[in-house]
C-alpha cells in the first residue's frame, strides 16, 4: 500500500510539459480515457423531483450489503415514487422518505439490518491517503471511495454528496425508508454512525438549492413545503436508451495521483502559497455523465 502524494512527473505527461501548471480541474478534463471506470447500471439509482431535477445515485454494497439491498428492493417497489424530500438542513443534510411508512415491505426486505458502519481492512484495495486527519488514526481511498481506518477495519467518510440511511436513536439502524446525503462540510463526527449507501454523482446543485426548513433540524414545518419525488428507479430497470452513463475517476490511475498531488499544493497561477496538504473529503472522487 503507497501513499496518494508521491507523484513523478513522467506518470502524468501533461504536468511535465513547459508552460502553466494545470489546476485540478484542468488534470480531470486532460485525463486519459483509460483513468476513468464506467459504473454498472446495476449500481446506479436515479430519482427525478416533482420539479423536474434528476438525481444519480451511485451505490456502495462493499460497505453496507444489507442496506444497498433494501434500497434497491424499495426503488424496484417503487416505494420512493411520489414521496418526498421531508427535511433540508443548512450545511449539514437533505433528507427524504417513501410515500407510505406503513406501506407492506418487499419481499426479502431486511427490518432490522446490522450496524454496517465499518467493515474489515482485508478484501479491498486499500491506498493511504498520504495527509493527517482529525477524525481517524488513517485514512484513504478504498473501492474508490474515501475511507477512515484504524489498521484493521475501514469505514466510508461522510463527505459532501454521500448518500446515507436515516435512523432513530442506537440500536436502531435505519432500514433505508429514510435516507439524507450530506450538503455541506463534511460532518465526519457521522462516521461509523450510521449506514452509508451511496453517493451522489449527479444532481447535487439540484438538492443544494432547495429552500431550507424553518422547523427543528431543518425539516420543513408545514408538509406543503414537502419537495415531491416523482420516482427513484434502478438505472438497470431503465430502458437502454435513457440509462445514464456515469464515469468514476480510477482512483489507481496515474491521473488521479496528479490530481491529488495539485489539490494538496495549488501551484496554477491564481494561488500564493500553496497548502501542502488536503482533507480526506476535499478532494472529491471526480465523475462525470457521457453521452
Amino acid at each position: 500500500m503507497r501513499p496518494f502524494f508521491i507523484f513523478l512527473p513522467f506518470m502524468f505527461p501533461a504536468l511535465a510539459m513547459a508552460g502553466p501548471v494545470l489546476s485540478p480541474a484542468e488534470i480531470v478534463a486532460q485525463a486519459p480515457e483509460g483513468a476513468w471506470r464506467s459504473v454498472a447500471s446495476d449500481r446506479l439509482l436515479v430519482m427525478r423531483l416533482g420539479n423536474g431535477a434528476r438525481v444519480v445515485i451511485e451505490l456502495a454494497p462493499e460497505f453496507s450489503p444489507v442496506h444497498v439491498a433494501n434500497v434497491v428492493r424499495l426503488a424496484r417497489a417503487h416505494a420512493w415514487d411520489d414521496g418526498a424530500i421531508i427535511r433540508v438542513q443548512d450545511n449539514y443534510v437533505v433528507q427524504w422518505r417513501v410515500k407510505d411508512e406503513a406501506a407492506p415491505l418487499p419481499s426479502g426486505f431486511v427490518s432490522n439490518p446490522p450496524a454496517e458502519y465499518e467493515r474489515p481492512l482485508s478484501g479491498l484495495d486499500y491506498r493511504p491517503f498520504g495527509y493527517p486527519d482529525p477524525y481517524a488514526p488513517k485514512v484513504g481511498i478504498a473501492a474508490g471511495w474515501p475511507v477512515g481506518s484504524d489498521g484493521t477495519k475501514i469505514w466510508p467518510a461522510q463527505c459532501f454528496g454521500t448518500v446515507g440511511v436515516g435512523r432513530d436513536m442506537p440500536p436502531d439502524t435505519g432500514d433505508g425508508r429514510e435516507l439524507y446525503v450530506v450538503n455541506g462540510e463534511a460532518p465526519r463526527q457521522l462516521d461509523r454512525n450510521l449506514a452509508v449507501v451511496g453517493r451522489v454523482l449527479v444532481g447535487m446543485e439540484s438538492l443544494g438549492a432547495l429552500q431550507r426548513g424553518a422547523g427543528a433540524l431543518g425539516f420543513y414545518a408545514d408538509a406543503h413545503q414537502n419537495v415531491a419525488i416523482r420516482s427513484v428507479t434502478l438505472a438497470a430497470d431503465l430502458p437502454q436508451a435513457v440509462r445514464p452513463k456515469i464515469q468514476v475517476m480510477r482512483t489507481d490511475s496515474p491521473a488521479f495521483e496528479a490530481y491529488l498531488a495539485a489539490r494538496a499544493a495549488r501551484h496554477d497561477r491564481f494561488f500564493v502559497r500553496p497548502a501542502q496538504g488536503v482533507a480526506l473529503c476535499n478532494a472529491p472522487i471526480p465523475s462525470r455523465e457521457t453521452r
